[in-house]
């Protein structure tokens, strides 16, 4: 059998699986919470008024 008749065959990567580590999953998970996050903040200004920092009182 020769290299051009081989048929490889490989496990697809889970791209939302849970890995710890500087991985490709690790950073799609970071880039979720960090939308999730920078909307949260978001809203709490626009409902608010306030800014993020005055509405948890650290400012």
């Amino acid at each position: 059998m020769t290299n051009a008749t081989k048929t490889i065959t490989s496990v697809p990567e889970d791209r939302n699986a849970w890995r710890w580590g500087f991985t490709p999953q690790a950073e799609i998970w970071n880039g979720r919470l960090a939308m999730i996050g920078f909307l949260a903040a978001t809203l709490i200004e626009l409902f608010s008024g306030q800014g993020f920092l005055h509405f948890w009182g650290i400012l």
